[in-house]
């Protein structure tokens, strides 16, 4: 069952997000985090595909607080509005949007074992959810762009995290992968001979090898933690 809900952040802030619930009672729950371009076309199937494995999947508006409505496909027009839009709201003062994650969390606790998992900007944001936000048992960033950056290696996650990159990526070199794997020996890291954004079908960088490896080891993980 699909459907849009509404919820409340600890300032009061109110946004909608993506409701979709098994046929069968939810093994746990998943917080799935938006690209750059909104809960689109891609995201909702990615979240009816996690929900067909048994989970609730809640995907918050994570762009709400600066555009309400966003709904964008992969021109070179929309990625240029889609990284302003992301710049906006990493302005916020702090905690800006990591206070509606956390409220998409409590709420999807209902269900069980929360894991976040996120793509490109929404990774960056499950890699900090892991490190800062209560309730969270697993999380999973694919391509996440920034986690590479000095303040994102210094952090330390409260949860197991499995972390998806492509060795081409064009928006997150592989020495700053690399980094990353020396500053989170913790963390697993995997490694895709693909580029940034080969998870979605919608995009030219698509690997349909790469997708259904990663796809393969996410529900184990997923599987292994929220049980």
């Amino acid at each position: 069952m699909t459907n849009c809900i509404e919820l409340t952040a600890a300032d009061g802030f109110c946004f909608p997000a993506l409701l979709l619930r098994p046929e069968a009672p939810p093994r746990g729950a998943v917080v799935l985090l938006q690209e750059i371009f909104g809960v689109n076309a891609h995201m909702r199937a990615v979240a009816a595909d996690i929900a067909a494995q048994g989970y609730l999947v809640l995907a918050p508006s994570t762009f709400h607080r600066v555009k309400p409505g966003v709904e964008m496909g992969y021109t070179p027009e929309e990625i240029a509005a889609g990284v302003a839009l992301k710049a906006a709201v990493e302005a916020l003062p702090s905690p800006g949007v990591l206070q509606d994650v956390q409220a998409a969390v409590d709420y999807a606790a209902g269900a069980g074992k929360v894991a976040v998992l996120g793509y490109c900007w929404g990774g960056l944001l499950a890699w900090r959810a892991a490190c800062l936000l209560s309730g969270v048992s697993a999380a999973v960033p694919y391509y996440g762009g920034g986690m590479t950056q000095p303040a994102e290696l210094a952090r330390t996650p409260r949860c197991p995290v499995l972390a998806h990159f492509g060795d081409r990526d064009h928006a997150i070199a592989l020495d700053g992968v690399k980094q990353f794997q020396q500053a989170q020996p913790a963390v697993a890291v995997r490694i895709y001979p693909a580029g940034h954004g080969f998870n979605c079908d919608h995009r030219a960088a698509y690997d349909p090898a790469a997708a259904a490896l990663a796809q393969e080891r996410t529900l184990a993980f997923l599987a292994r933690h929220l049980r």
